[in-house]
């Protein structure tokens, strides 16, 4: 939330002048010193009664001011603050080693492990599946179903995740959202973006239909089937609020209709820019409502990546705004499994981005649009929701804040300027959308937020989903990683693949065993339970210093649908 205490696990705002202080996650940070002499090793025997004084001297601010460790804004694409200014901002209260091995410990050693039901009551908590129908009255499916799940490393989660069949046009629409300081943003996108990308789908007679019998008070026509987990909720109190900001939306564009068939991806981009813009424009009027009022500013002051498929028929197009990905499974005629991505990182990573945000500025600010890996060296994501601080002029802000209420004038974070703001707006929601036919070696597609592709290769995601899906072990060579491996335990590793070979998935979830894969994989690829259960045990306040929260939806294909389409349009 943007009215942060002191000992807000999501953000830290010390007493005095200004400051912000935003620990780094980072893999090499030497929490628990020389106790980690392989990957395997990643959380050390802890003592019982002690992980709270472990984790609770981390943060020791200024004014002498503890404060709870708050590990994932600034990685979580608010990724701000450089360790260097970091350290001069929050730092340690003592040398963390030193702090380590200068405690006497009294008490029994107790290894705090999860047994295997355990870990797959946390791993299968959020999962979600869905089979679709071949025929459901109107139209022949090319899917067959979906999975998704979540595993929160913030607390709350700031991930968020939509499925729905659109029942006005053809097509299914899903997508995954990785918010960022806070979920607020990400929550609306993934309630609102499909009712805008359905409604640009929308021919000019049915949204006449819909407008007339919003006029005479008749029921309206349904215009999604929603595909969710009881978790995945809605807001009811803004339900009013977003109505009417969608209704105008509809309106205008009856008012700008020209009779054309609407191309899909005209569609995406449409909608995606007008729900950010709305977003922008509901925080600048408010709402006589208290509460709606400080819910549309948390929602503009906080931002949210999405990535977005619709599929209708052979056609896939994957809307894309910010840094979660797309990637197609693709089984090749051998059996072997390749990934063809069809979204691209909106970050420093890619090169078309940096040249995209630096020609859209002057060249006055070449050096200092893009800094440290970050856009003003702040935000890492250069597409986003929200984030008005990176899109709204400094007047425009500071009306909004001053003008807002308390818990928003008082916090430190909105009141902050990003350095070198001279030309907003530096963020754009513009989604980049990429088309691609569907055929028969296509079998599956992967959504997910970055927490996943922090962890893993795009090829062994699809690898691994590839044979979940059809239970068929593609083996490649144990790779050692220049670890020293004796002949014991080369048998060791050979004998574990051989008896899970044999076994049947647990997972009835591709999402949940790829989560599976993602969390508990060790250094020769394979999942240890001891890493799984020791990296489900983490603390919330060090969970997020580990990895991010995770979001996936796996896609299936009907591949002989598929087939019989691509005849047809032969």
């Amino acid at each position: 939330m943007l009215a942060a205490s002191c000992c807000d696990r999501r953000m830290c705002v010390c007493p005095g002048p200004g400051r912000i202080a935003i620990p780094v996650r980072s893999s090499r940070l030497p929490l628990f010193s020389d106790a980690m002499p392989a990957p395997t090793q990643l959380f050390p025997l802890i003592r019982n009664c002690e992980i709270g004084r472990i984790y609770s001297t981390v943060c020791y601010c200024h004014h002498k001011h503890l404060c709870c460790l708050s590990p994932h804004l600034a990685h979580n694409h608010l990724r701000c603050a450089s360790q260097k200014k970091l350290a001069t901002l929050c730092s340690p209260k003592e040398n963390f080693n030193q702090f380590i091995h200068a405690k006497s410990y009294v008490s029994t050693p107790q290894r705090f492990y999860l047994t295997p039901p355990q870990v797959n009551s946390i791993l299968k908590a959020n999962e979600y599946s869905f089979k679709v129908p071949e025929f459901d009255g109107k139209n022949v499916s090319s899917v067959l179903g979906f999975d998704s799940n979540q595993l929160p490393a913030n607390a709350p989660i700031e991930d968020r995740r939509s499925a729905a069949t659109c029942l006005q046009t053809r097509g299914m629409l899903l997508g995954v959202f990785d918010g960022h300081a806070g979920c607020a943003c990400a929550q609306a996108v993934s309630e609102r973006l499909f009712y805008y990308i359905a409604v640009s789908l929308l021919p000019h007679e049915t949204l006449l239909e819909i407008e007339n019998a919003v006029e005479s008070g008749r029921a309206l026509l349904p215009i999604l089937q929603w595909h969710k987990h009881p978790n995945d909720y809605f807001s009811k109190e803004a339900s009013k609020l977003y109505f009417n900001s969608l209704r105008t939306y509809w309106q205008e564009l009856i008012d700008l209709n020209t009779g054309e068939t609407t191309d899909v991806k005209e569609a995406l981009i449409n909608a995606f820019k007008r729900l950010d813009n709305d977003i922008s424009l509901e925080a600048q009027v408010g709402d006589p409502n208290s509460f709606l009022n400080y819910l549309v500013l948390r929602v503009a002051f906080s931002g949210a990546t999405a990535c977005v498929a619709h599929v209708d028929g052979v056609d896939l197009h994957v809307a894309n705004t910010g840094d979660s990905r797309a990637m197609l499974g693709v089984q090749e005629e051998d059996g072997s499994w390749s990934a063809v991505a069809l979204s691209y990182d909106h970050n420093a990573q890619n090169e078309r981005e940096i040249e995209r945000v630096k020609l859209e500025h002057p060249k006055s600010e070449e050096k200092s649009v893009v800094k440290q890996d970050r856009l003003l060296g702040l935000l890492m994501p250069f597409r986003a929701f929200g984030d008005v601080k990176f899109k709204w002029s400094i007047e425009l802000q500071k009306r909004v804040i001053e003008s807002g209420p308390d818990q928003l004038n008082d916090n430190e974070y909105t009141k902050f300027i990003p350095p070198n703001y001279h030309t907003p707006p530096y963020l754009t929601a513009e989604p980049e959308v990429i088309h691609h036919k569907l055929r028969p070696q296509d079998k599956f597609l992967v959504l997910a937020t970055d927490g996943l592709w922090e962890t893993m290769h795009r090829q062994d995601v699809v690898r691994i989903v590839g044979e979940y899906l059809t239970g068929v072990h593609h083996q490649q060579p144990i790779a050692v990683g220049g670890y020293k491996v004796t002949l014991g335990q080369m048998h060791g590793l050979l004998t574990e693949r051989r008896a899970r070979i044999s076994s049947v998935f647990e997972d009835q979830n591709a999402a949940t065993h790829l989560i599976r894969h993602a969390v508990g994989n060790n250094e020769f690829g394979t999942v240890d339970h001891e890493r799984l259960s020791k990296m489900l045990s983490l603390p919330e306040e060090l969970a997020r210093m580990y990895r991010d929260d995770i979001t996936i939806i796996v896609v299936q294909f009907n591949s002989h649908v598929v087939g019989a389409c691509q005849n047809e349009e032969f």
